[in-house]
């Protein structure tokens, strides 16, 4: 289905998410300003945020400028926040929730996630009281209570999702993932589609920008070194047969898997290009062509979660 700011996907509940959104990862204040008015202006309808980026409140600042203007009206976006793992007990979730609407200056989100599945204290320690069926039970509250549209997960294993859709009362409707070529998240797109729940992917380009990343402490990671997807030889000769750029194969290629995207960028020409994407599509032969390279790397392992007994990526470590 399309409509004004591109396909849409319908989730379980039946609201309609945007199939094509603007990241804010990495995004500093007066870049997302920019960057948000820009994507609005273009057609983006989706906007991708967490508590933990530190720039709702310039988004909020900006969404309501271009409602002010008429521009647009609020029912007109999908907005997504994420609550982080320091207000995933049960009874700080919708304190968290209420207070990225504060930022946002907004009586409700589309879209709210469990940004990890690893809950911890308020000073960062492990809180080994927490399950994740815990934790969904605050989200419920939040979804019962109105503040969200639609509620989700980033970042989990499907096996935690399991376990949440048999203890809840309310389905999941989306998981954010780290999703792109050479990390395709097979398995888990299998289970989201088996259970009716809808799948957004980050990194889609393979997150070349994350190598510029400084966490909130000042320290900069040891990224390990993987080839990089916008160089890979068959996007590029499917660039080449499209009159495309290799990022814009990259980001069909996860669309045409049924998946949404929220690319980031603060840079008019590219925030303008990562939405140039509705005038083509990829065959199912060219897409089993892009997944025979048999790459399968995970670029964000978030060692913060290893030790917890809520780790979703311990089955990866060494």
């Amino acid at each position: 289905m399309t409509v004004d700011g591109g396909p849409t996907i319908i989730l379980s509940n039946g609201i309609k998410m945007p199939q094509v959104g603007l990241g804010t990862w990495q995004s500093k204040a007066e870049d997302v300003k920019r960057a948000v008015a820009e994507a609005i202006d273009i057609g983006y309808r989706l906007i991708d945020t967490a508590a933990v980026y530190g720039n709702e409140e310039q988004i909020g600042e900006v969404v309501q400028e271009a409602i002010a203007n008429g521009k647009i009206k609020r029912e007109d976006l999908f907005i997504t926040t994420k609550v982080w793992g320091n207000h995933l007990h049960p009874d700080n979730v919708i304190n968290s929730v209420r207070e990225s609407l504060k930022k946002l200056k907004m009586d409700y989100v589309d879209l709210v996630l469990a940004h990890v599945p690893t809950a911890f204290t308020s000073d960062n320690k492990f809180d080994d009281t927490v399950n994740v069926e815990d934790t969904w039970r605050g989200f419920e509250q939040v979804y019962k209570e109105g503040l969200a549209k639609a509620i989700g997960v980033s970042n989990w294993h499907h096996d935690q999702i399991a376990r949440v859709l048999k203890s809840g009362t309310i389905p999941v409707h989306n998981s954010q993932v780290e999703l792109h070529l050479y990390f395709p998240q097979k398995a888990h797109v299998d289970f989201c589609k088996q259970h009716n729940i809808s799948v957004t992917s980050y990194a889609s380009l393979g997150s070349p920008g994350r190598v510029n990343f400084i966490s909130s402490t000042g320290m900069k990671i040891d990224w390990p070194v993987y080839p990089s997807e916008l160089e890979d030889a068959n996007v590029k000769e499917l660039a080449n047969k499209y009159n495309k750029t290799p990022a814009q194969i990259l980001l069909r290629y996860v669309m045409d898997r049924g998946i949404a995207i929220i690319p980031k960028s603060v840079t008019p020409s590219r925030i303008k290009e990562n939405f140039q994407l509705f005038d083509f599509h990829l065959t199912s032969e060219e897409i089993q062509h892009l997944d025979s390279t048999g790459n399968n790397h995970r670029l964000f392992l978030q060692p913060f979660m290893k030790g917890h007994h809520e780790d979703s990526f311990k089955s990866e470590r060494n």
